[in-house]
């Protein structure tokens, strides 16, 4: 499974973590080890999360974590 979710965040370039999830029909806190061991082999890497997404204030902000392929 962790070469799929490589190979789809290579594909996307930049994707949410929810995305993930509904994509791999998995629940985030199952994903999050993986990520993190892409995050360590400097396939990805996790950017900033926004304080809220717009004028907004009842978003879940884990659903914006997001990450990017870096390309190794």
């Amino acid at each position: 499974m962790l070469t799929a979710i490589q190979a789809y965040i290579a594909n996307h370039g930049t994707v949410s973590i929810g995305d993930l999830a509904l994509h791999f029909r998995s629940d985030r806190t199952c994903l999050q080890p993986m990520l993190t061991k892409l995050v360590q082999k400097g396939r990805i890497r996790k950017l900033p999360a926004p304080s809220k997404c717009g004028d907004c204030t009842s978003c879940d902000l884990s659903h914006l974590e997001a990450y990017e392929w870096l390309g190794r």
